[in-house]
């Protein structure tokens, strides 16, 4: 995808970036995760489970993702809430897709757009900003860049 950019003049780039864009709003409902399916043995030795070369039972579907560090499994049905299950597991890795690419593009439009310039007439800073030293702000108990503040007056 860099390689592609590589060639790209600005206005290709932005036009590159608004597709993205479209198709990120087409990507629907997601879910994060991975859809994963399980087979089990019970350990009983009577079981079916228990003969040599069985699959074991299920499958069982599990919706796999990490929630405050730790991961979760949600059990999914087989029929339609796995066909959905698998749709939103599918549009997240779309979405991680495309932000990825729009983040290649951003990159790529960064380095091609040209500096401004700042006029030799326009004071520093922007309108409303206030000027001054980037000195730590007064605490009330230290001076700032040494100077000390007058006593305050009681009365």
């Amino acid at each position: 995808m860099v390689d592609v950019l590589a060639g790209m003049d600005l206005a290709g780039l932005e036009a590159r970036r608004a597709v993205l864009f479209a198709e990120l709003a087409q990507v629907g409902d997601f879910r994060r995760g991975s859809l994963n399916a399980v087979r089990r043995r019970w350990g009983k030795p009577n079981c079916a489970c228990a003969a040599p070369g069985h699959a074991g039972h299920g499958p069982q579907y599990n919706l796999t993702r990490w929630v405050g560090g730790k991961t979760v499994n949600v059990r999914v049905r087989p029929g339609p809430e796995l066909d959905k299950a698998e749709r939103e597991v599918a549009a997240w890795a779309r979405f991680q897709q495309l932000v990825e690419a729009i983040a290649a593009v951003n990159e790529a439009i960064c380095a091609v757009r040209p500096v401004t310039a700042v006029p030799a007439d326009a004071p520093p800073g922007s309108p409303g900003e206030k000027g001054g030293s980037a000195a730590r702000a007064w605490t009330g108990s230290k001076p700032v860049s040494g100077r000390r503040r007058p006593p305050r007056s009681r009365g």
